[in-house]
């Protein structure tokens, strides 16, 4: 049987979406059009792929089609790069965007020019659906345990170690130090840009350090968290050192030591849907972070969460140098 790619390419779209309006908006043709090829589809395999009472979802069939179908369209893609020269564009959604993901996404870029498709995630765990549906390529932000247990379906990989600083008002009794220690902290008032259950890394920095006054609330933007740490005399915030902060907040920015808190930049993607440029992104951003120097650690000085240090391991070897020194921006 030769499959038709067009069909696969159908079915895939409705599979990530299970609903063929969408789908067919998605890729740009009418409904009634996706219906019949999916139907082609199902008569050329002689099985259901979808079952369609209650709504829409995979058949077992289609469960068991779908991992083969993205591999089909992959390598689709990669046959027509070989002979076109054109590179097949990489979908790729961050989350943590107060701190700027896209800014080691583009040091990346900048060296290794690849077709990005970039996508603001709401957070790690909705990115985590989104690559497990095939609905994105890559996910970047920092990975942590989900409750669910379902990024255990995922492959990650650190790429980035960013030395965190606190954020102080003009009025802070801390404000004029040139460094300080995250036990100084220790009775401050923590403030966080969303709700501190969403906060991984955040919530598990205060429980080490014993900051238990700590004031979260929605996500209305980086400005509005800026202005409770101005007003507020006693509170602080952290943030990555290398992250941009408007030129008009009037804040303190301080480096920790003693030790230096880091921030663990992962990427994250679904080897059922392994782009074909995978392999060479990975080598850019292990380049990247070999030249900046962003994979460096060292237990006698740092702080990493204990759930980053099972990363730490496969991103030496990955990086291409110890974890001694400290990192660049």
């Amino acid at each position: 049987m030769d499959l038709d790619l067009a069909l696969v390419r159908a079915f895939v779209t409705t599979a990530g979406t299970l609903h063929f309006g969408r789908a067919a908006e998605e890729l740009g043709t009418s409904q009634q059009a996706l219906s019949k090829r999916i139907a082609r589809l199902e008569e050329l395999l002689g099985a259901r792929l979808f079952e369609r009472q209650g709504g829409v979802r995979l058949s077992a069939a289609g469960e068991r089609f779908v991992p083969a179908a993205r591999e089909a369209l992959a390598a689709g893609e990669r046959a027509v790069a070989a002979v076109t020269g054109a590179g097949a564009a990489v979908r790729i959604d961050t989350w943590g965007h107060l701190y700027a993901p896209m800014r080691t996404v583009a040091a990346v870029q900048a060296s290794d020019p690849v077709r990005w498709e970039p996508g603001p995630g709401r957070d790690w765990p909705s990115v985590a659906q989104a690559l497990l549906r095939g609905d994105t390529d890559l996910g970047f932000g920092r990975v942590h345990p989900l409750p669910d247990g379902r990024e255990a379906g995922l492959t990650q990989r650190l790429v980035r170690l960013e030395p965190v600083d606190v954020v102080l008002g003009p009025s802070h009794p801390l404000a004029g130090a040139d460094a300080l220690r995250p036990a100084d902290l220790r009775d401050g008032v923590l403030w966080s840009p969303a709700e501190l259950s969403r906060l991984d890394f955040l919530r598990r920095f205060a429980d080490e350090f014993r900051i238990t006054r700590r004031h979260d609330g929605p996500n209305l933007g980086l400005d509005h968290l800026l202005q409770h740490i101005r007003a507020d005399r006693e509170g602080f915030t952290l943030f990555p050192a290398d992250a941009p902060l408007p030129d008009h907040a009037g804040l303190r920015s301080i480096p920790l030591a003693d030790p230096t808190p880091l921030y663990a930049w992962s990427l994250a993607w679904s080897d059922s849907c392994r782009h074909p440029l995978l392999d060479t992104l990975l080598r850019g951003f292990a380049e990247t972070a070999r030249a900046r120097r962003w994979l460096e650690y060292s237990p006698q000085r740092d702080w990493l969460p204990d759930t980053d240090h099972a990363k730490l391991a496969p991103s030496q070897a990955i990086g291409g140098s110890p974890f001694l020194g400290r990192q660049q921006p």
